[in-house]
């Protein structure tokens, strides 16, 4: 079998297709924001630019009943299995251009650099853009890959809304990318993604590479606390029921929660809406959200009973009544050990520097690892920061990211069936 791992992917192309890309949701007056909620004219423009681009070097392209992406080139042996790449397009509200677009575009970069060299991988290699990733639209996160894993089903998916009570379903007719496949309805060999890390850790320490052995486990719930709206000038103090003050006391409860177990437990309220809502009347209801995460299923049950005692403690303090629901819930995920050796041993013969990690965010791979071998590749992002206009990594960074995922899919190729 020929040695291939000479071949290296062509940076100053991955590059330029990040920042040709980079047009469809730019944020007018940031450097590198990006704003391309899933299914928005931004989202679809880049969607029929990957098909173009992907079809261009002979790869058949295939959109499934949630819209995702299935581009794939064909193997020497037609009687296996893809390899995946997968990763997303879409992005945050006020997000960056690398975050799941680099997974994406990585992987197309992986097959032009096969398709100029003339080489036939044994499996076929598929380019995955997975719909709606980030939740930002429609929640929850990840939910086209949950489909495809089993997590949801599809009426579930096509059901959900976003703000504007549009549902999945009728965003994707009017996009035109309601597809004919099933989720689900093919194997994959194994999956890989490339992404940006998120957090601080790899550019702290100085290291190129992150091999991501798992994700954290997260728990996400809406919250609505209830009291009695009154007027600020005429009711006392003490025969208040005031909701946003319980909420504030739950809000403080949450993050000691975060704080329980430091280096594991993580605890967030991204969303806090004081109802009705007027500055001279004390709120009656209060909304927030609570996302809290662990890397052990152990460790998560504890901050939710800790989070219920709270509840209870501020209901008898304040007189309000507060309801905790479950939304989603994404277990802790560990990722293959073939996958990640593949991926450990390509940084090794690339010589970059590297270390073993958990993912602290969720991703489309912790779906997939229910029903392929799956794993992850981590480049470091400038200071940590992700979700933010001022996301970025350089050139040589996606560079080495995408050398690594090429050189982890052929070892890969080469040793399994």
């Amino acid at each position: 079998m020929t040695d291939h791992t000479a071949l290296r992917i062509a940076g100053d192309r991955l590059w330029s297709t990040l920042t040709e890309t980079a047009q469809f949701g730019a944020i007018p007056g940031t450097p590198r924001g990006m704003c391309r909620l899933t299914l928005s004219e931004a989202d679809v423009a880049v969607r029929r630019w990957l098909i173009d681009a992907a079809t261009a070097i002979g790869m058949t392209v295939t959109i499934d009943k949630l819209g995702t992406i299935h581009a794939r080139r064909p193997g020497s042996e037609p009687g296996l299995a893809p390899i995946a790449i997968g990763s997303h397009l879409d992005t945050q509200p006020t997000g960056g251009r690398f975050d799941g677009i680099l997974g994406v575009l990585a992987g197309l970069e992986v097959v032009r650099t096969l398709h100029d060299a003339g080489i036939t991988t044994r499996h076929p290699i598929e380019v995955i853009n997975w719909t709606n990733e980030e939740g930002a639209r429609f929640a929850p996160a990840m939910v086209a890959s949950g489909v495809f894993a089993g997590e949801f089903t599809l009426d579930y998916a096509l059901a959900q809304t976003d703000r504007d009570g549009i549902t999945l379903a009728a965003a994707l007719d009017q996009a035109g990318f309601a597809g004919a496949a099933e989720p689900g309805a093919h194997a994959l060999a194994a999956h890989f993604e490339l992404h940006i890390e998120q957090g601080p850790v790899l550019e702290a320490e100085g290291i190129e590479i992150g091999v991501v052995n798992g994700v954290q486990g997260i728990r996400w719930y809406d919250v609505v606390v209830k009291g009695q709206t009154c007027h600020a000038g005429t009711t006392p103090m003490a025969l208040r029921r005031d909701a946003l003050q319980a909420a504030a006391r739950l809000a403080v409860a949450v993050d000691h929660i975060g704080r329980s177990d430091p280096g594991r437990s993580l605890s967030t309220i991204g969303l806090f809406q004081a109802y009705p809502g007027s500055r001279n009347t004390a709120p009656g209801e209060v909304r927030l959200t609570v996302d809290l995460r662990h890397p052990e299923v152990a460790g998560l049950d504890l901050m939710e009973v800790t989070l219920r005692d709270r509840m209870a403690e501020v209901e008898r303090e304040t007189g309000c009544t507060i309801a905790l629901n479950p939304v989603w819930y994404s277990p802790p995920v560990r990722f293959d050990p073939g996958v990640i050796d593949a991926i450990a041993g390509a940084t090794q013969r690339l010589g970059y520097t590297h270390r073993t990690m958990p993912s602290g965010a969720g991703h489309d791979s912790v779906y997939t690892a229910r029903v392929a071998p799956t794993g992850m590749i981590f480049i470091p992002c400038e200071n940590g920061i992700s979700h933010n206009i001022a996301e970025n990594v350089t050139p040589a960074q996606a560079t080495q990211g995408a050398n690594v995922l090429l050189q982890a899919v052929l070892d890969y190729d080469r040793r399994t069936a």
